[in-house]
């Protein structure tokens, strides 16, 4: 049915129209600006869908491939596809941005056609990072999504939004830059812009460990990892609910999804040389991040640093796979701490995007963030009460949630490495316990002796299919991950012959 389309052009534009389009349809009518948003959201989502099932699952290369001159003199081309590393992270962003269409009809009030807008023109931003296969179109994907996020912290976030905006935007353009001065150098050493033409590259080691840093200037900052994280929880805790959500589930993404686009094949023996300090550096997020989290006052701080250590165990998972083989030579071991990064990140997609629409919830009662201010909220809240604790049980990792299943895989698979490699990583299990169910206690259960928190409402029939529509995600992946992995694996074992080819 959709053979012939230009399906990841449509998946990238029509938002982008569709963006430009609420702006001009919601001028002066707000109402119409979000059924004209929810139109395109939905649509980019059934197309995004349409890609899955015609995604041929058992296929390792491109699929989906458009290609055309753009920028002739320089040999930079408008070429785009996807693999099964990044069909899936395009799903997710088209459902993301779905969620949070939906999630901001009654409580976005103030320039709601500017803020949908703004929400759509990033989601086209996004899946054309996870699409492009130019890498200077990649390139300007990845900066260009920089301007409407910071246009949505900076309107609509909190009173310190301004430093939280400046913060962020500096950390990702700065680390971003060193990354196109690689790009360029890759260029005149390859010959074309295309980012699989790097692959082939026989590159000598101090080139490589010059790129990688250059690569991990730009990619560590979005994830964020260890020491550069500190820009994600002033942004989280500015920014409106639908934009922590977006940096939650998509953003971060976007840094995990860098390392094995380009970190990881292109400089296989600088990634080598180096797994020491990104296997470090994660087990650091994972632990110390974990401890930090624990002690947060507010929901939105906690819930970002335990993004923090979640997206450890991604990078834990990439750059393990060289211990792994050292420490076993298992093949298997390997690829399984490849797939268990990958499903890592899409759980937490699923996990972190319900953990900010239950906050959010929270916020549009009560208008705090504390978690002193809450306490009793099942007696006055039981629907509310049940999601947020399944959504805090997958963030720890609970058997039959989404939450437990990659990070299950990288644990499985660190024990090839090491013992201490598993026995660290899995403190994350503990600690993610820890502060998940330290923060349900303070705020879902206990006595209610807030005078604000005895007139909460229930959620509405639109929260609660928000809320019920991630709970069925987050356990579908969690009892059957089957058709998530089915789909990454042989793209994955073809990234792991080009990292390790003697193998």
């Amino acid at each position: 049915m959709l053979e012939g389309w230009p399906l990841l052009s449509l998946l990238v534009w029509l938002p982008v129209l569709g963006g430009i389009g609420v702006l001009v349809a919601g001028r002066d009518d707000a109402a119409r600006a979000r059924w004209f948003a929810l139109g395109i959201a939905a649509l980019v989502f059934a197309l995004a869908v349409g890609l899955w099932v015609a995604f041929e699952a058992g296929v390792a290369g491109m699929q989906f491939i458009e290609r055309a001159d753009w920028i002739s003199a320089f040999g930079i081309q408008y070429y785009l596809g996807v693999d099964g590393i990044s069909m899936p992270l395009v799903v997710l962003t088209a459902f993301a941005t779905l969620l949070v269409v939906v999630a901001a009809w009654e409580v976005v009030q103030y320039k709601p056609a500017q803020y949908l807008a703004a929400f759509l023109i990033m989601e086209g931003i996004m899946i054309g990072v996870f699409s492009a296969l130019d890498a200077i179109l990649f390139y300007v994907f990845f900066e260009a999504m920089l301007i409407p996020m910071f246009l949505i912290i900076g309107i609509w976030g909190g009173p310190n939004r301004i430093y939280a905006t400046l913060k962020f935007f500096l950390y990702t353009f700065l680390g971003s830059v060193m990354m196109l001065i690689a790009l360029i150098y890759l260029r005149t050493e390859a010959g074309s812009f295309a980012i699989q033409d790097f692959y082939g590259l026989q590159l000598p080691l101090a080139t490589q460990m010059v790129l990688f840093l250059a690569f991990l200037a730009a990619f560590a900052v979005k994830v964020p990892m260890f020491p550069v994280h500190t820009w994600l929880p002033d942004a989280h805790v500015e920014a409106p609910t639908g934009g922590s959500v977006i940096l939650a589930a998509i953003t971060l993404k976007i840094g995990g999804y860098g390392f094995l686009r380009f970190s990881l094949p292109i400089a296989p023996e600088a990634s080598m040389a180096l797994d020491w300090l990104l296997i470090g550096l994660s087990l650091i997020a994972v632990v110390y991040i974990g401890l930090v989290a624990m002690v947060q006052a507010d929901l939105k701080k906690l819930i970002a640093y335990s993004s923090i250590a979640h997206m450890g165990f991604v990078t834990l998972g990439f750059f393990l796979i060289f211990r792994i083989l050292a420490g076993s030579g298992s093949r298997d071991g390997a690829l399984l701490a490849l797939e268990g990064g990958m499903v890592q990140m899409i759980s937490h997609g699923f996990v972190s995007a319900a953990m900010f629409l239950c906050v959010g919830v929270l916020y549009d009662r009560m208008h705090t963030r504390r978690i002193a201010d809450y306490g009793g909220v099942a007696s006055k809240m039981p629907v509310f009460a049940g999601f947020f604790v399944l959504f805090a049980m997958a963030n720890a990792g609970l058997p039959g949630t989404s939450g437990f299943v990659g990070e299950f895989m990288i644990v499985l698979a660190s024990f090839q490495a090491g013992f201490w490699y598993a026995a660290i990583a899995a403190l994350t299990l503990i600690l993610g316990a820890a502060y998940s169910l330290w923060m349900i206690k303070r705020v879902v259960y206990g006595e209610v002796d807030n005078e604000h928190v005895d007139t909460l409402t229930d959620v509405t029939p639109r929260e609660r299919l928000l809320l019920g529509t991630l709970a069925v995600a987050i356990i579908a992946v969690g009892v059957y991950p089957a058709p998530l992995v089915e789909v990454m694996e042989p793209s994955l074992d073809a990234l792991f012959r080009i990292v390790v080819p003697t193998l």
